[in-house]
């Protein structure tokens, strides 16, 4: 018995042997920051930054103009848009990121297709209005719409592989890993930009390579610009306005 140990050991020592010494593919350093997780999945974690934690405005600005303060509605925690006021965008700059956003379609939500619960949120905010790369904001449960603009959708790109969407009056989620597209010095494009979105837990989006800015009408392409403010949409149809909560981004 102590025979075949001795040989067991001995073919297990010449087979490392011949392998190679493990410890040449270990990689010790540098080691990673230590960043500690929320309490709850969606809280944010302890190097994000934080856009909304329901008491103010302060990290936001119209879009309309900058000099002003966002506009919306503070209540209980939540933001909610006014659409008199228009569309808001960070007042920081951003290239990639980690974003975590929470949205509420109103529960007495009307109207159909596009006119029920439209909002956005633009990626990179690259002007005046709906410039950008917009994921839809929308009611898409039970709500037929064209499905590269249903909820979760890269606005007339890319259909959601699949409608995660919850009934109208309970809060949603989206979890997005952004990459900025690249221009080289003559503003030629270098790397398109890049998403990932997570709706509800679901991935809706797996890094799809974006055509451009998201556009309403027409063929997109790209123009050269560098780090962009998120932009959330306050879209004009008449049904009741959405409310957003829990708001945060990582750089990366």
């Amino acid at each position: 018995m102590k025979k075949i140990f001795f040989l067991s050991v001995l073919l297990s020592s010449q087979q490392i042997f011949a392998q190679g010494d493990p410890k040449a593919t270990e990689v010790w350093s540098p080691v990673p920051k230590v960043v500690t997780p929320g309490k709850y999945f969606a809280d944010a974690p302890s190097d994000a930054i934080v856009l909304f934690d329901g008491k103010n405005l302060d990290q936001w600005e119209s879009v309309k103009d900058s000099t002003k303060e966002a506009g919306w509605k503070v209540a209980g925690g939540i933001m909610t848009v006014d659409k008199t006021k228009g569309n808001i965008r960070t007042k920081r700059n951003f290239m990639d990121y980690q974003l975590h956003l929470e949205y509420r379609i109103p529960k007495n939500i009307t109207g159909t297709g596009q006119a029920r619960g439209n909002s956005g949120v633009f990626l990179a905010s690259t002007g005046q209005g709906d410039a950008g790369y917009e994921i839809q904001i929308l009611d898409s449960y039970n709500n037929e719409t064209y499905v590269n603009g249903q909820a979760a959708s890269v606005y007339k790109q890319y259909p959601p592989l699949v409608n995660a969407c919850k009934k109208p009056g309970e809060w949603q989620t989206y979890d997005i890993v952004w990459t900025a597209p690249r221009f080289n010095e003559d503003k030629s494009l270098k790397s398109p930009a890049r998403v990932t979105v997570f709706q509800n837990g679901v991935l809706v989006q797996n890094n799809v390579e974006l055509k451009g800015p998201t556009l309403y009408i027409g063929t997109p392409k790209y123009t050269a610009h560098g780090a962009s403010p998120i932009k959330l949409q306050a879209h004009g149809d008449d049904s009741a306005p959405i409310s957003f909560r829990n708001i945060w981004v990582r750089e990366l």
